[in-house]
Parts: structure tokens; C-alpha cells; sequence
């Protein structure tokens, strides 16, 4: 019970960061519904999980990759130039359309997928955050695989029920708002992603 309350904390805990997947999720979800936004979810919790079984695998070698400065920068520069194209895209595009949800098709839901997948595979933080988390307590507290699995399935599901409340509430308000409406708020969430996009170049730059 101690591993799963621990879980759900530190699940909730990153539930309420506003980040660059925060604005890809609402963002997706307000402008083209709910399959879309759970499209770009599902990106985000497989590249959580793969993450995460590659730490439990490799701790030892991750935490040296990790702490590695070549790391730090090429994941960093990488993923602060993805951030700043997509927000850029996202703020020039002015065709569009919120009456009703689009089809998914199996090429249209690969996009939404990998735009989730990629948004959180190229932040150094996804990285750190995971395999903080697991060296923590896999090194440090010496919980065994059972424990493992309880506290890391906790964060998950944590993790995957707030994503598809934000995206199912941004379903809710887009039906509630206006066309010029939806391309101020797309352009807002572009200047966002361009923020974080910045902020992780700058960062990555100066550390």
C-alpha cells in the first residue's frame, strides 16, 4: 500500500507540472477532439514506459548516460529546436476547424502519436525524472520487483487518468467557444511550446 500512495503522488505531482506535453494535450484536444488528444496520450505513456524498462534494465549504465554533459546538450538542443518548430506551426496555422471531431484514421492517429511520443522522448526530463525515480528506490531503498511494479504502475495510471482529463474537459470547452477563439488559443499554445522550447535550449546552453 506504501509503494502505491507513493506512486500516486508523485503521479499527481506531475499531473499538475504545465509543460510542453500540458499544452500538447489540451491543445490537440480543444482543436480536434477527443481521439486526437488520447492519440497524443497514448505517444506519451508508451515513451513513459519504454523509458521505464530501459531504466529497470540498465540502471547502472542509464545513470552514467544521464549524467553525461553530451547527453544534457544534444537532448536538450534537439529537443528545444523540435518544441520551437512545432510552436511555430502551431501559431501560423490559421485553417481551422472545431465543429465536430475528426475522423482517426490509421495515418492521422500514427501522427498524433508520434507528436506525443516525441514531444516527451526528447525532454531530458523524462529521463531524469524516470531514472531519478527508479535508482532511487530500486538502488537506494532495495524494493524488489513486486514493490517496482506497484509504485511505477501507481505513477502510470496516475499519469494516463489526469492526461485523459485534461483532454476530455479541452473536448468540453471547445464546444463552448468561438472559431476566433479557438485560433487565439492555438495561438497562445504556440507561443507556449516556443517557450519551452527556448527555456530548454537556454538551459541546456548554460548548464
Amino acid at each position: 500500500m506504501q509503494f502505491i500512495v507513493e506512486g500516486l503522488l508523485l503521479g499527481l505531482t506531475l499531473a499538475i507540472l504545465i509543460g510542453p506535453i500540458f499544452v500538447a494535450l489540451t491543445q490537440t484536444g480543444m482543436q480536434y477532439g477527443l481521439k486526437a488528444g488520447i492519440a497524443i496520450g497514448t505517444g506519451v505513456w508508451v515513451s513513459d514506459v519504454l523509458v521505464i524498462s530501459a531504466a529497470y534494465l540498465f540502471i547502472h549504465q542509464l545513470n552514467e548516460v544521464v549524467h553525461n554533459s553530451d547527453f544534457h546538450f544534444w537532448m536538450g538542443m534537439s529537443g528545444g529546436l523540435i518544441l520551437i518548430a512545432t510552436g511555430l506551426y502551431t501559431f501560423l496555422k490559421t485553417n481551422i476547424e472545431v465543429n465536430e471531431e475528426i475522423a482517426i484514421s490509421s495515418k492521422t492517429y500514427f501522427g498524433y502519436f508520434t507528436k506525443g511520443f516525441l514531444v516527451n522522448f526528447i525532454n531530458p526530463f523524462t529521463f531524469i525524472f524516470w531514472i531519478g525515480v527508479m535508482s532511487t528506490n530500486v538502488i537506494g531503498r532495495n524494493i524488489n520487483g513486486l514493490q517496482t511494479i506497484l509504485l511505477f504502475g501507481s505513477i502510470l495510471l496516475t499519469i494516463i487518468f489526469t492526461d485523459t482529463l485534461k483532454v476530455v474537459l479541452a473536448k468540453l470547452i471547445r464546444n463552448r467557444i468561438k472559431g476566433h477563439y479557438v485560433i487565439l488559443i492555438n495561438r497562445i499554445a504556440g507561443i507556449a511550446l516556443i517557450f519551452f522550447g527556448i527555456l530548454l535550449v537556454f538551459r541546456t546552453s548554460f548548464t
